[in-house]
């Protein structure tokens, strides 16, 4: 759940703005939403182990499929896919000869895993179950037959693992779920040896010395308590884990699972949680750790890898690098440069002979001058406690008295990063501000902070974003009368607080598949988040005990204080939060007669993931926005 989610009073703001403010420049381009949320041209590049292909995605049919070619060859590449209902999302190599990937139906997030042959033969659904959840544990990189997954056919509320053959379908139960295990853990010769559980409120290590042997409780602590497994220890005796035991910011440590005790700390950052660590398969040695602070940082634990960011920052200077897949033997690279302006290129990285080469631009048709920059910013909220977030300011504007855009992200125990978002920059290039907040509860500033979040839905949480605004104003940044609010999910959730309880404070809304009663959402979530039950109780209340409290931070029990303009999006098939949540806001607003705009998508779950809605659902928004904040 950690890693998923007032009248205002005089506040003392302060400013900073790290790495300077924007400046103010010609009016830049005006781009169509459709350059904003088209499909990639192509993406999602990855190479085969034996580095002799690139796959990649790219449409077919207005859909994201799979497309395969020769590296070095000038052949046309070969789609191995053929979906139509919606894009793929993410696929990747079993071998060489095999693609595997995920998809569900019409967004109900009931994921199938399907395998597909290199030449687009023997295409075989894996997990051909209907209304079953499944995910992959072990891709058994070393295996070329078999992978693990984990489903919840024999319970809809828990999964247990299978080893399942790629080539027949064949699967075999490897752990049967007890209960409460929510998560599995495989050793590096892929032996499912240690699990997380949780009760609701109480989260459990269990760990077993062999793959034949039961599973013994090793640790048992409060979910506040984060002993996260990331993998086994070369030799597979011990684990590498995020931990936050006995401190407030979460750390990379060592953890011992005969003595359940922390051996050594790798590394620990003062400021924000540590929960990234990366290795090397061919040479068995820890490569890097990575955290956030304004933007994602790299402590380098290795020589040889520290080496490789270094030569290609100077090849590809301005730009953030990631590297998103390899051959088996480290040779070649899929290389990422990105910004905050721009989806950025792909390339293909030949570290023996220092090649780079261009493999596309993810979205040719935006021009990254055109963009506007990403600036984090930092303020204190009316109870002194620092909040981040991020400022960005529409190109060829004075940044003062401009309308602005509000945009609470999802959630809540999630955070805004610094990159490239095109939802930020259509608005940015239409003339607005947009300010993304790091409210309470937001992961990755330690452990108090998120805690400060709890049962504090509608309430401080609330406050943060607020504060936001006042801040604005008192910057002279933005028009007090030209304010909205924007998110989806949680940020859907915020979008509605914010007009219900603050009813002046905005001139227009767009709440994107928000929660609007917190009973009715605790009543409709997955039957695979029931173990959690408990434990959102605790986060956000409970409908039995803390009654009053959900119903005083329920918007849809409330909305006799709303008049703002509302604009709500919902997917029909959204497992997360249930059509309903979005119908009854709906239909009180409009028995009020308060203008509220619905559009809702069958085929479609928690967010819109097809093109041509991503496009309906923009463009409508677009319209909603100008019609009531009128920027120039």
């Amino acid at each position: 759940m950690r890693a998923i989610y007032k009248v205002v009073t005089a506040t003392c703001f302060s400013l900073s703005i790290i790495g300077g403010g924007a400046t103010a420049a010609d009016s830049p381009k005006h781009y169509s939403v459709r350059d904003f949320f088209r499909n990639p041209e192509q993406a999602s590049f990855q190479l085969s182990p034996n580095g002799k292909y690139i796959s990649f995605m790219q449409p077919w049919e207005g859909r994201m499929n799979i497309f395969i070619r020769t590296v070095g060859s000038d052949a046309a590449p070969l789609r191995i896919t053929s979906e139509k209902e919606r894009d793929i999302s993410g696929y990747f190599w079993k071998g060489d000869d095999h693609i595997l990937f995920a998809k569900d139906f019409g967004g109900d997030e009931n994921f199938h895993v399907v395998s597909v042959g290199r030449d687009g033969k023997d295409l075989k659904d894996l997990t051909p179950y209907p209304k079953v959840r499944a995910q992959i544990v072990d891709d058994l990189k070393d295996d070329k037959d078999e992978i693990l997954v984990s489903h919840n056919k024999r319970n809809a509320e828990v999964f247990d693992v299978y080893r399942v053959n790629v080539k027949t379908g064949a699967e075999k139960l490897v752990a049967e779920n007890p209960g409460t295990i929510q998560s599995w853990i495989t050793d590096h010769d892929g032996k499912v040896r240690a699990a997380t559980t949780s009760d609701g409120v109480n989260t459990s290590l269990l760990y077993r010395a062999t793959e034949s042997g039961p599973f013994k409780t090793i640790l048992t602590t409060s979910f506040k308590d984060a002993v996260s497994p990331l993998f086994f220890t070369f030799d597979n005796k011990k684990l590498y884990v995020a931990s936050n035991l006995g401190r407030d910011k979460q750390a990379i440590v060592i953890f011992n699972p005969e003595t359940a005790k922390e051996e050594q700390v790798l590394y620990e950052n003062p400021e924000v949680d540590v929960d990234g660590l990366s290795y090397s398969r061919k040479r068995k040695v820890l490569t890097e750790i990575s955290y956030t602070t304004w933007k994602t940082e790299h402590k380098f634990l290795d020589a040889e890898t520290e080496a490789l960011y270094k030569t290609l920052r100077e090849k590809l200077p301005g730009y953030e690098i990631v590297t998103q897949s390899n051959t088996k033997d480290e040779s070649k690279w899929i290389v990422a440069a990105y910004n905050d302006r721009t989806q950025g290129s792909r390339y293909l990285f030949d570290s023996k002979t220092g090649s780079l080469t261009k493999l596309a631009d993810i979205n040719p048709a935006i021009a990254e001058q055109d963009m506007a920059e990403m600036k984090p910013v930092q303020y204190k909220a009316r109870d002194g406690l620092l909040i981040n977030g991020y400022l960005t300011l529409p190109l060829g504007k004075d940044p003062k008295n401009l309308p602005v855009i509000i945009n609470p992200h999802g959630g809540p125990w999630a955070r805004d990063v610094w990159g490239y978002n095109p939802e930020v920059q259509l608005l940015a290039n239409r003339g607005y501000a947009v300010l993304q907040v790091n409210f309470r509860g937001s992961t990755g500033y330690g452990r108090k902070f998120w805690e400060a979040s709890f049962k504090q839905w509608g309430k401080t949480m609330q406050d943060d974003i607020t504060d936001g605004v006042q801040w604005l104003v008192t910057q002279g940044i933005a028009d007090p009368k030209r304010v909205a609010i924007y998110g989806g999910s949680y940020g859907g959730y915020a979008t509605l607080a914010g007009v219900t309880f603050t009813p002046d404070l905005y001139a227009a809304a767009v709440d994107y598949v928000g929660v609007s009663n917190l009973f009715t959402f605790m009543n409709t979530i997955p039957p695979y988040w029931k173990p959690f039950l408990d434990q959102m109780h605790e986060m956000v209340g409970d409908p039995e005990k803390d009654k009053a409290l959900l119903s005083s931070a329920s918007p849809a029990l409330h909305t006799d204080r709303i008049k703002t303009p509302l604009f709500v999006a919902q997917g029909a098939n959204d497992p997360r939060v249930n059509k309903a949540e979005s119908d009854q806001i709906v239909e009180s607003l409009r028995k009020r007669g308060v203008p509220v705009e619905y559009m809702v998508k069958d085929n479609e779950g928690h967010g819109f993931h097809n093109e041509e809605n991503r496009f309906d659902f923009y463009t409508a928004m677009e319209g909603f926005l100008g019609k009531h904040l009128a920027p120039q």
